[in-house]
């Protein structure tokens, strides 16, 4: 299936039952309800997916479990965050055998890299895979800053199609732009800049808060593309207050009780995490239930031609 990396790809939490286990039936029930809204295609195994308590078994069996549900409709993306070049090489090989159809790729985890590393890292990942790439760029959490000079060099890396623009500066879509024109679509990955960047002509989100409210998630993406802003705005002022949660440290777990709360999700969470208590616990499931409480009604923006 072609990427063609546009739209909203939500970073899909990965359900778990009360033993810990993998809840597909849980899985099956979000995706089903992101499929609904419109979405444009899923990324596995990212942050929000807990990619990093994840077992490569346990990877193996979302990829193929989510290819079987969306049927060919959407595409299936994989995320790759290792710390070595031969396991992202391994991961990525594991990806192809699943069936992935796209990888999301990370920089060098726990170890920040330079220039040279940095390019030569995503360009052996890219060189042994077929598979196109999205780039996520995200300076803040993973202290290394994917720059224009950069992706100079990568741009003889004929797969790698997109970036995952996180790095919270939205005037960074206008740079990108006027140095490489259409060369890489770019997809915010910051959930309270998303608005912003699709008006500066990012081609597509990948969201986190869509998780809960996919609906809303693509209203906005779909009213944008189409020039109606004023619609657009009101549905993302109202959602500010709760894309706000995915800026926090604890956007996972935040997430996952929007999830619950909204019947598509539970907030069980795999270790060190712990699901959310007390004060802390009251103060977002106050803001979730606000936003619930005074959703706008949503115009009928799967017929909205763009």
């Amino acid at each position: 299936m072609e990427v063609n990396w546009k739209g909203i790809y939500p970073a899909l939490t990965t359900k778990f039952t009360s033993s810990d286990e993998l809840d597909l039936d849980l899985f099956a029930k979000n995706l089903k309800a992101q499929l609904d809204a419109g979405i444009g295609g899923i990324i596995l195994g990212g942050t929000l997916g807990e990619s990093s308590v994840l077992s490569t078994e346990e990877k193996g069996k979302l990829v193929k479990f989510a290819l079987e549900k969306v049927d060919g409709k959407i595409p299936v993306i994989l995320n790759i965050a290792e710390g070595s070049t031969r396991e992202a090489l391994q991961q990525s090989e594991y990806a192809k055998h699943w069936g992935a159809q796209g990888l999301m790729a990370l920089p060098p985890m726990r170890y920040k890299s330079d220039h040279r590393e940095t390019v030569q890292w995503f360009k052996t990942i890219a060189n042994a895979t077929d598979l196109p790439i999205i780039i996520y760029n995200n300076p803040i959490d993973y202290k290394i800053l994917i720059t224009l000079e950069m992706f100079d060099e990568l741009e003889e890396c004929k797969n790698i199609q997109a970036i995952k623009e996180s790095t919270r500066d939205v005037t960074n879509v206008t740079r990108l732009r006027n140095r490489f024109g259409n060369r890489y679509k770019i997809l915010c990955g910051v959930d309270t800049l998303a608005m912003e960047e699709l008006c500066l002509g990012a081609d597509g989100w990948v969201a986190g808060l869509v998780c809960a409210f996919p609906k809303e998630t693509v209203a906005i993406y779909r009213l944008v593309k189409a020039g109606r802003i004023e619609e657009a705005t009101k549905i993302y002022r109202w959602f500010m207050p709760l894309l706000e949660m995915d800026i926090h440290p604890k956007l996972l777990q935040y997430i996952k009780l929007a999830e619950e709360q909204e019947g598509i999700g539970s907030e069980a969470v795999r270790a060190p995490r712990l699901i959310l208590e007390g004060e802390e616990r009251e103060t977002i499931l106050k803001i979730i239930n606000d936003g619930m409480a005074t959703r706008p009604e949503l115009p009928d923006y799967l017929s909205i031609e763009i």
